[in-house]
């Protein structure tokens, strides 16, 4: 299987919620954390989060980078960028800095890409900034055929 965030980064995860556990909650980490077997609540992360195959999580999800194999129900939200394995199941919307999605997946959700994602604060950002970042502005061509 294809990874392109680095592999060692999946196998190295600081934490890990294993097979066959359950867990709800909110969950916040600064770490990794790997997701084998059940969470629902809601996920908050400056770091790296992995649900692998087989795991299946209901939440809404924000973390800096995402790796999903499994079977995510609900908004991801990640400052670097999503990718959605093969096999993978996601319902809800994305908004990431960048997003890859493998053949086989199944999304039904819309995608949002950040743009300059670092720079973007939509707690204390104006509507209008919000937009002209998110939203690429298209001008009209000054040249007259």
């Amino acid at each position: 299987m294809a990874y392109h965030i680095d592999p060692r980064s999946i196998e190295q995860t600081d934490s890990r919620l294993g097979t066959g556990t359950r867990f709800s909650g909110t969950l916040r980490f600064k770490g990794s954390v790997t997701v084998s077997g059940e969470y629902e609540g809601q996920i908050n992360a400056d770091g790296f989060l992995y649900v692998r195959d087989g795991a299946h999580v209901r939440a809404d999800v924000s973390a800096r980078r995402i790796i999903i194999g499994g079977t995510v129900h609900g908004n991801i939200e990640a400052q670097d960028e999503v990718e959605m394995l093969p096999g993978c199941v996601v319902y809800g919307n994305i908004r990431a800095g960048r997003i890859r999605i493998a053949d086989g997946v199944v999304f039904e959700g819309r995608c949002e890409m950040l743009r300059n994602s670092e720079s973007l604060d939509v707690f204390s950002a104006p509507l209008d900034q919000l937009r002209r970042q998110a939203i690429p502005m298209i001008e009209p061509s000054s040249e007259t055929s």
